[in-house]
């Protein structure tokens, strides 16, 4: 494989995985900035003929993107960090600041992943089959609260997990004061932004 084709591999994994990233998050802020304000003020007996065909296309594109997100960059973790650069450690062995900052962004990405899987998922694919079959979950209050939950902390989570994936190449070095700041920077960026939802005027 020469050099050319070499270079294409990691380009195409890191446009792969920006472009199932931005799908991923993209619902998941449509979710809460635009669906959680919008549902609150739905009529009830209109839920069951409004949310199964636009929530159940929207979490189809949710999951997956996250799933592919996820394989992507884990293969371009891989790629990069273990095989064939080996770019974990520096030459006196040290674990380079770059790899510390992508496993930050990985390890929030990873719980933010399995969140829509194995929380979200699951409850609202209950939720939403009953509405569609005509019988609500008995339950379904308490399964949304659930997911919703998951769904918020996903958002808060976002935040310094993009700070993380971001800050292997603008920051020249981890350290606990800056990753600190980083999390309060990215969570409170959201946390301002979810409360700025319930406040949009929807008029023209």
């Amino acid at each position: 494989m020469d050099a050319l084709n070499l270079a294409l591999v990691p380009f195409l994994l890191r446009l792969a995985h920006i472009m199932f990233g931005i799908m991923w998050l993209g619902h998941l802020y449509f979710f809460n900035l635009v669906n959680v304000p919008f549902q609150g003020g739905l009529d009830k007996e209109l839920k069951p003929k409004v949310n199964p065909a636009l929530l159940l296309r929207a979490f189809y594109w949710f999951r997956w993107s996250a799933m592919y997100t996820l394989i992507l960059g884990l293969a371009l973790f891989v790629w990069h960090y273990i095989t064939p650069e080996n770019a974990m450690h520096s030459p006196d062995g040290h674990m380079t600041d770059r790899a510390m900052w992508i496993q930050f962004g990985m390890f929030l990405g990873i719980i933010m992943w399995f969140n829509v899987w194995f929380v979200i998922w699951p409850r609202q694919k209950k939720i939403l089959g009953g509405l569609a079959a005509g019988t609500p979950h008995p339950d379904a209050a308490k399964l949304a609260a659930t997911a919703g939950k998951a769904s918020r902390f996903n958002t808060y989570a976002s935040g310094p997990m993009l700070f993380g994936m971001v800050g292997a190449t603008h920051f020249g070095t981890m350290s606990f004061p800056v990753l600190l700041l980083v999390s309060v920077i990215g969570v409170g960026f959201w946390f301002g932004m979810i409360k700025r939802s319930f406040k949009v005027k929807t008029t023209v």
